[in-house]
């Protein structure tokens, strides 16, 4: 078999020309008869004819109800725990919720994290994974005492390197603008420009200092390092996604985040689809559920459509429905209503749920025809 498909037959018009154009790859990499051929495209049709709908078929309707029936079913499970080290996951149907309320900050955020080929070995992995942790300063505080001898009361931090204390008091002069921080021996100081301050203020100061990330990476509590296979793999609580794009030994092309906004902001709306299709099957498929893939494409597309992701509900995509009874009927009722007549806004019920609540047929299969008949005399 040469050139294109020379036995097209007009029932093959059905399929798309990419699905063509893939099934003549397939007969010239396998070399397939003309008997082959047909039995390919009949099997190929058959499956497509089976995949597609009707038109003015509801598939809204039914891709929710595709999702949520098997969320139903979904345990309760919160928390998984990964690796050794103990890191948790949100699984089941609280990550669903929060996928589809894309909440800002989720409650669980990881990353995964992969290493160049220079860098794809154990020594390396375990020192960035230990360089990107987060480290506030109690961790690198030995002893903590408030000396009230002077006119300025001051908060003695006792270091347990000595080769640490100049870097931390850099990263801190940055951090604490209202503070002079200066250091003697090993033993590092910070005084109030306020000459007098009450006990309970000083204690407030010590916490506050404690609780500054003084290296790694904001926002990345914990690490664990993980073999898959033959690559290295980094495996983090909590996320900043943007920041790893400046560790030169990390593979960016190959890492990924659970946090959605996270890939908006670096990656743009597309990945954040990607991603939001990803989170949703995997969620899915770790309870054992099976749901179709175009089903929760539609919803990751209704949620990215306008640009940005915007939650399932009242303050997304169903506080954006044109009709006014569709957005009325789901939360808030009187809010919209009022808000619509204050706007002058109308109803042409054109969607579903505005018909069903007056009780008209609604603009789905036959009800989006009007019948029109001439009856000729007899």
């Amino acid at each position: 078999m040469s050139g294109k498909l020379q036995t097209e037959s007009s029932d093959d018009s059905i399929l798309p020309r990419k699905i063509l154009d893939e099934i003549e790859r397939i007969c010239k990499e396998r070399r397939l008869s003309s008997d082959q051929r047909e039995k390919l495209v009949e099997t190929v049709k058959k499956e497509y004819l089976n995949s597609s709908f009707e038109p003015g078929e509801a598939i809204g309707i039914i891709s929710a109800q595709s999702i949520s029936e098997p969320a139903t079913q979904m345990t309760m499970r919160t928390f998984h725990f990964a690796g050794s080290a103990g890191i948790q996951i949100t699984l089941g149907l609280p990550r669903l919720i929060e996928i589809f309320d894309a909440k800002k900050e989720p409650t669980t955020s990881t990353m995964t994290l992969y290493l160049k080929k220079k860098f794809n070995n154990k020594t390396d992995c375990e020192r960035i994974a230990d360089e990107m942790t987060e480290k506030k300063l109690r961790n690198y505080v030995h002893a903590v005492s408030l000396d009230l001898t002077n006119s300025r009361i001051k908060v003695r931090f006792k270091t347990m390197k000595k080769n640490e204390l100049e870097d931390i008091i850099s990263r801190l002069r940055k951090k604490v603008k209202n503070y002079k921080i200066v250091s003697k021996k090993s033993i590092m100081v910070v005084g109030s420009k306020e000459k007098k301050l009450a006990i309970k203020d000083l204690q407030k100061i010590k916490k506050k200092l404690l609780d500054l990330p003084v290296s790694g990476i904001q926002g990345i509590k914990d690490v664990i390092v993980t073999k898959d296979g033959n690559d290295w793999v980094i495996k983090t609580s909590g996320s900043n996604f943007k920041k790893i794009q400046d560790i030169e030994e990390i593979d960016f092309l190959r890492s990924y985040t659970n946090n959605i906004h996270e890939l908006v902001n670096v990656l743009g709306i597309e990945a954040a689809r990607n991603a939001l299709i990803k989170e949703i099957k995997n969620t899915m498929k770790q309870q054992g559920l099976d749901v179709d893939d175009r089903h929760i494409m539609l919803v990751a597309d209704m949620m990215t459509f306008s640009g940005e992701v915007k939650p399932i509900g009242r303050y997304g995509v169903a506080g954006m429905k044109q009709s006014v009874l569709t957005r009325a009927g789901f939360e808030e009722t009187i809010k919209h209503l009022v808000r619509a007549s204050v706007r002058q806004e109308e109803d042409n019920f054109n969607a579903i749920f505005d018909n069903v609540m007056v009780n008209q047929v609604v603009p789905v299969g036959t009800g989006m025809f009007d019948l029109i008949a001439k009856l000729g005399e007899e």
